[in-house]
């Protein structure tokens, strides 16, 4: 997974598809049926989805199914690379629900929301870190969620290491191997394993309320040291050549956004403004927890 070291939508990407690489089960291809929409989804990577439908894409694809009236099926399939391109395109699947903004693989709708990540701290730590140039970084132990088997690879290792912040990042797998691990880096927070934290939103903001410790969540919107992008709008996809379809799901998003934006502050996650790719409106502390 070398391409994520470099900036801009490769490394969006690997910020989305943080999974073990994997195929779809005991299903063919076909192409699309009028009435059915197929969606391809993992079956445990919440808060995104899993296959007992508590996550913001089970959510989000049977809002869709509902306002079509169509039947919803779901296509198992671990995210990896290869899970846009083979998925949609192969015709294992219609639609997936989230993915980074732009991907020239497929057809894509416009973002229907952008997220950042976060530095994470129990609100009693005394610690008040807005951004990575804080030097109080190099003297704590900082938790991240690897993607691959390479931690460097993460956004957040890799800028650490521009910064200084070298030989006390803690690394939290986030492979889906076992039930959710993405949450053991706030919980390590919680439970003071760790001074602070470098997550993705969405996984911060959904496993910091099931805590009972009070967390900060600080957004990082973008790191102009090393101009490795922190924050990323993500949209919808169907497959390459069906623009029809793709044009169908944008009608959908701009008649149902507030709605979708719903779903997605009931899993705790932090939004920024889309018009804004900066960011710069949802610097504010986010507090979770309390």
């Amino acid at each position: 997974m070398a391409t994520l070291r470099f900036p801009g939508r490769r490394l969006a990407l690997a910020a989305l598809l943080a999974g073990v690489p994997g195929v779809a089960a005991a299903q063919r291809p076909a192409l699309p049926t009028a009435g059915l929409l197929r969606v391809c989804i993992d079956p445990n990577n919440l808060p995104v989805s899993d296959s007992l439908n508590q996550g913001l894409e089970n959510k989000i694809a049977q809002l869709i199914a509902d306002t079509w009236h169509s039947k919803l099926e779901y296509v198992w399939w671990r995210q990896g690379f290869g899970y846009f391109n083979r998925g949609l395109n192969g015709l294992y699947c219609d639609v997936e629900i989230s993915a980074p903004e732009g991907i020239d693989i497929v057809a894509t709708t416009r973002p229907y929301y952008r997220s950042s990540y976060v530095i994470v701290y129990r609100k009693d730590s005394g610690l008040n870190i807005t951004s990575l140039d804080d030097t109080v970084l190099k003297h704590l132990k900082i938790g991240i969620n690897m993607i691959g088997s390479d931690g460097d690879a993460s956004p957040p290792a890799e800028a650490l290491k521009s910064h200084g912040v070298v030989g006390n990042l803690v690394g939290f797998t986030n492979f889906f191997s076992d039930i959710n691990p993405p949450g053991a880096v706030i919980n390590a927070v919680a439970d003071k394993k760790v001074d602070a934290a470098i997550v993705w939103g969405p996984i911060a903001g959904y496993f910091g309320a099931k805590v009972q410790t009070p967390l900060v969540m600080n957004p990082i919107i973008s790191d102009p040291k090393t101009g490795i992008p922190f924050s990323y709008s993500i949209a919808m996809a169907t497959g390459r050549r069906n623009k029809a379809l793709r044009d169908s799901l944008q009608t959908f998003i701009d008649q149902n956004q507030d709605k979708l934006n719903g779903i997605l502050r009931s899993f705790g996650v932090p939004l920024l403004p889309l018009a804004d790719s900066s960011g710069s409106a949802g610097a504010s502390n986010a507090k979770t927890g309390q």
